[in-house]
């Protein structure tokens, strides 16, 4: 079943990707725990939410098992304001997320293998439905998830530059879902060829061993607008063979790290709708990722 948008007009960005149901324990950690709570986690859903709560039309793009989870994330992100490309179908359900707050570094443990969003295969957006949006944009995540949905990705990137789309793809690797050989050749080959890419400095080094931004722009050459995300420190773009521009990151109090990266792309890629110089984009990127970070969940409370 299919509940696709039928708005005639186009939003300016469309956000690919899974999002699950996270459920968090609150009183102790998993093995203890006898309360918790439920919410949802989705890196291009994260994006979509902070590109919505600008003003900005955004769509997110996936599916969803025909399961009262589905029902919650749905529910949550037209709360938000994102709109909704979404299939909802019983054959798979919906992936779901555990996050352990009583093991040091917020362990994560994922049940997602078979989920309905990796049941996504080649040509779930075509050209005709990508028509008019500006910028569409997924993570390393996406491809990570099964082979239909790594031959998705190849085609996303060549069905949305024919409907005039600009490509936006964040490297967002996740080591327990994929092997590092895997993670390593088909990130780089995906970041390379995208119009906009988005890395953390920490994970380029992992999964290629390039420990500088221009390492690591020389080991992605192909790649028009290379952002370089180091944590703390800052961000660096290198737009074509013009000179990087850095844009430190502003002192913040950390309370939960996790989401930081999703924030910062959304206000990278507004900015970018909005015309803003390179610095801009950056400032805007810290400036939203400066208010997750400020909080324990991925996203703002709704009111």
């Amino acid at each position: 079943m299919s509940s696709f948008s039928s708005l005639t007009s186009a939003p300016e960005i469309v956000c690919v990707g899974e999002t699950m149901a996270l459920i968090t324990p609150t009183d102790a950690g998993l093995a203890e725990a006898g309360h918790a709570t439920i919410g949802l986690a989705g890196a291009e859903s994260n994006v979509a939410a902070g590109v919505a709560a600008t003003g900005h039309r955004v769509a997110w793009a996936s599916r969803l098992g025909a399961d009262p989870l589905g029902d919650r994330i749905v529910s949550d992100l037209a709360r938000r304001g994102v709109e909704l490309w979404v299939e909802r179908a019983a054959d798979a359900p919906t992936g779901v997320m555990f996050k352990d707050p009583g093991v040091e570094s917020s362990a994560v443990y994922y049940y997602r293998r078979g989920s309905s969003a990796a049941h996504m295969g080649p040509g779930f957006l075509t050209p005709e439905r990508l028509d008019g949006v500006r910028i569409v944009h997924t993570t390393g995540i996406t491809p990570a998830l099964s082979p239909s949905t790594r031959e998705m990705v190849d085609r996303l990137f060549t069905d949305a530059r024919t409907a005039g789309a600009l490509v936006s793809f964040d490297v967002n690797d996740r080591r327990p879902l994929w092997s590092r050989e895997e993670a390593a050749e088909t990130l780089a080959r995906l970041a390379d060829a995208a119009d906009i890419a988005f890395v953390g400095r920490d994970e380029a080094e992992r999964i290629w061993g390039t420990v500088t931004p221009a390492e690591i722009r020389a080991f992605l050459p192909r790649c028009p607008l290379l952002i370089v995300k180091d944590g703390d420190v800052g961000a660096t773009a290198f737009d074509g063979d013009a000179d990087p521009v850095f844009v430190p990151a502003p002192v913040v109090d950390v309370v939960e790290p996790v989401g930081a990266g999703d924030a910062f792309a959304s206000g990278f890629l507004v900015a970018t709708l909005d015309g803003a110089s390179l610095d801009a984009r950056l400032s805007a990127g810290h400036a939203a990722a400066e208010r997750v970070l400020t909080i324990a969940a991925d996203l703002p409370p709704l009111d």
